[in-house]
């Protein structure tokens, strides 16, 4: 196999309609993104689509959304997909299209994605009925957090990506030697960069350069979500944003009459996951799959990459894959604009990130790496483009890293339900409420023995909570006292 493939279009589409009774919903996001993607290849290309791969989304349930897509674009392609979720999921969908039509199975493949969470939530809020296509029964392929996680994080209320990440962020903080300050004006420096991007790029939802004060300053409108992050560090799906992506091989696109000009190289990539259960990790100041996923797509470069997309759903995200590829943090680490100002649609973030390196690529040329994630730093996967030709064997090998993440990730901890006496803080946060309100601390924690557990630390504990929140000293090693209360679940307070 020795093709090389090549994205010869893309499209994008951002809907903000005064009436949400008239917003698109995400299947006319997605056709009228495929539009423009082939109008931006300058062929007649929908006619040859061949593949049509969906990525999963969450504003609307369809019966069998990749049909119904086909039947908006009056296609009846050999191949219509649609697929498991993930933040690293466009990736892996592009990655493996290219692979499909590398060994003849597909000529010509559309990758689509788009949510209208926006127009959904101002129509409930106003009343409004959506004159959208009724509501499937079941979501295809739905995110079974409950299969993901044990039920003691279930039982503790730490089961959604807001409450987790935190705890990724402050132990990754600790592992850098920062103090908490340190690590939130990192924080809010990186979210200022990527605001800045999106003030410049015309799909972003927030086009507005933020300072990083702004970010970093807790206010009503900027809340505590989960500590350290407030709401201008978490990632915002309320948008209505659209993405497409037509890719084929060179051959192909030649014979189309697609100027050379259009077209970007898809070099290669790597993938690697850890496991589901965030408890279940070895640890959480780094992720070995993150590692190998990273390391692979240097080699793959075999130079520094010119431009850059580091995943930013939280920013513990970037700032440890940056770390992991040995950049400093002036670095420009996005071309999009990142899940908080460009928007965050669910699973399609890479999308847009796909069309963004691709008119950065056809205007600056050079090489450029897309790195996305999923679920809790489970999912890893990143994707090289380049502007030259270039044929590289490792497109068309296996790309999965699971063995080489498997071989340096350490042991996992006992994790254990039951436990009374001391032990030590692994990681941690707390969480809010309304206007900043502590609702609760959660703790990781170690027993002398090495075991692991979780408990929780009630608002009313002051003097622990005031200590979690410091931010001269982490918390990370203080030892405290857990306890069983009244409802069961441990908790744990300083000794």
């Amino acid at each position: 196999m020795t093709e090389e493939i090549v994205i010869v279009g893309i499209g994008e589409i951002k809907d903000r309609p005064a009436d949400p009774s008239l917003g698109l919903d995400p299947l006319d996001l997605m056709a009228a993104a495929a539009r423009k993607a082939e109008a931006d290849s300058g062929a007649s290309l929908l006619p040859d689509i061949d593949a049509i791969e969906v990525i999963h989304q969450i504003t609307w349930r369809y019966e069998d959304t990749a049909r119904r897509l086909c039947e908006r674009l009056k296609l009846r392609p050999r191949r219509a997909a649609y697929h498991p979720g993930g933040g690293e999921s466009p990736l892996r969908v592009l990655h493996d299209a290219a692979l499909r039509i590398a060994r003849g199975e597909s000529r010509t493949a559309l990758v689509c994605g788009a949510e209208a969470r926006s127009t959904l939530q101002k129509a409930r809020k106003a009343g409004v009925e959506l004159p959208w296509p009724e509501k499937a029964r079941i979501m295809e392929h739905p995110w079974r957090v409950e299969e993901m996680l044990c039920p003691m994080a279930r039982a503790h209320g730490v089961a959604q990506p807001t409450f987790i990440y935190p705890l990724f962020e402050n132990a990754a903080s600790h592992s850098f030697g920062l103090t908490p300050a340190e690590a939130q004006s990192e924080s809010a420096k990186l979210w200022s960069q990527y605001s800045a991007i999106a003030a410049s790029n015309p799909y972003a939802w927030l086009q507005r350069s933020v300072s990083p004060e702004e970010i970093s300053t807790v206010t009503a409108m900027n809340p505590l979500v989960a500590w350290p992050y407030p709401r201008l560090m978490v990632a915002n799906p309320t948008v209505n944003l659209g993405a497409a992506v037509v890719v084929m091989a060179k051959s192909a696109a030649i014979a189309a009459g697609i100027a050379p000009a259009k077209m970007i190289h898809i070099m290669g990539g790597a993938a690697s996951k850890e496991p589901e259960d965030y408890l279940k990790r070895d640890c959480y100041h780094a992720s070995p799959s993150q590692q190998v996923v990273l390391e692979a797509a240097q080699s793959l470069n075999g130079k520094p990459f010119n431009h850059l997309e580091l995943y930013s759903c939280f920013p513990c995200v970037p700032k440890m894959a940056r770390r992991s590829l040995g950049l400093d943090e002036n670095t420009a680490f996005t071309v999009t604009g990142g899940l908080t100002f460009f928007g965050g649609p669910f699973n399609d973030y890479m999308l847009h990130a796909t069309c963004a390196m691709v008119r950065r690529l056809r205007e600056a040329t050079g090489t450029g790496l897309l790195y996305g994630q999923g679920d809790f730093v489970t999912k890893h996967h990143a994707l090289v483009l380049g502007s030259q030709p270039a044929f590289i064997p490792a497109l068309w090998q296996e790309y999965r890293m699971d063995e080489k993440a498997d071989a340096a990730r350490g042991a996992v901890p006992r994790l254990i339900n039951l436990y009374k006496g001391r032990a030590t803080i692994e990681t941690f946060t707390v969480i809010y409420g309304r206007e900043s309100k502590v609702d609760r601390g959660i703790v990781i924690l170690r027993t002398p023995e090495g075991h692991r557990t979780m408990a929780r630390v009630p608002a009313s504990d002051a003097r622990t909570i005031a200590r979690l929140t410091d931010l001269l000293r982490s918390p990370i090693g203080e030892t405290g006292v857990v306890t069983t209360a009244d409802d069961g679940l441990l908790e744990w307070r300083l000794s």
